[in-house]
């Protein structure tokens, strides 16, 4: 790629990287060019607004949750596309710590400070971090912050069982523990967008989903059906299906996982 990165030269592998990286972070309703974000990453890569937009639109091409809806991107996906949406795949983990080095480079390049936005490191979602070095926690930062925003922003930022919008109540869920599948930790497609209950009861097996995305309620859950914040929380959801993302659909093999775990569990 030259120097200069504009519309119409090739883009590079890493480029393409970090267009893919944003492009799972930002609603479908707001890949176009007057987005903020996608202005920073085109002044970034020395491109225009409207080429890193077309780019993100051209992914979404690309994406199954999105063609099966009836949606489309702009259908001109390259074969370097299709590597790149392979290459995450295959690999959230390290193309997720590898994107925020290379923006890294970028800031520095141009002179920017490095964000201080970065959530506090969760012990309880990525692993316990007593006595570890300031780089892991750096790390596990970045990654839970990959796998939140791209998890939330696929759900339109609701809770897919409730409703519920407000931030600060809301969780990025793992279906599959991180610890029982640390090659999932950061794929989308084991996350769910959940308020901070409905979150705990997931966790705890109290409720599941059907493989079409219906949500199962636990016997210990209904036999409380008379308490109102339970009823109204929990057992109205029974038989109700999710409220579905606009991308990256709940794997399949992790709901069977999970549901599997929550009737073994006699909750």
């Amino acid at each position: 790629m030259s120097a200069t990165g504009k519309s119409g030269d090739r883009w590079s592998h890493d480029h393409l990287k970090l267009a893919f990286h944003l492009y799972c972070q930002i609603p479908f309703g707001k890949l176009h060019s007057r987005n903020p974000e996608i202005v920073h990453l085109s002044r970034l890569i020395g491109r225009t607004a409207n080429s890193v937009a077309m780019k993100l639109v051209n992914f979404a091409s690309l994406d199954p949750a999105i063609t099966n809806s009836g949606r489309a991107g702009l259908g001109n996906a390259s074969s370097l596309d299709r590597e790149i949406w392979d290459e995450f795949h295959s690999d959230w983990d390290r193309l997720a710590l590898e994107c925020a080095g290379l923006y890294s480079l970028l800031r520095k390049t141009h002179g920017e400070p490095e964000p201080s936005d970065l959530p506090p490191a969760d012990e309880g979602e990525f692993g316990e971090f007593t006595g570890e070095s300031r780089d892991v926690i750096t790390k596990q930062r970045i990654r839970q912050q990959f796998f939140r925003r791209t998890v939330l922003s696929s759900y339109q930022n609701r809770c897919c069982m409730s409703g519920i919008s407000e931030p600060r109540l809301l969780i990025a869920s793992h279906i599959v523990p991180w610890h029982e599948d640390k090659a999932n930790r950061l794929n989308p497609r084991n996350g769910l967008c959940l308020s901070a209950i409905h979150d705990r009861a997931f966790d705890q097996y109290l409720i599941s989903l059907t493989d079409d995305l219906h949500v199962l309620v636990g016997e210990s859950i209904k036999r409380r059906a008379k308490e109102p914040l339970i009823s109204q929380a929990f057992v109205q959801l029974e038989g109700r299906r999710i409220t579905l993302p606009d991308r990256f659909l709940p794997d399949a093999r992790f709901i069977s996982k999970h549901r599997l775990l929550f009737e073994s569990s006699g909750q």
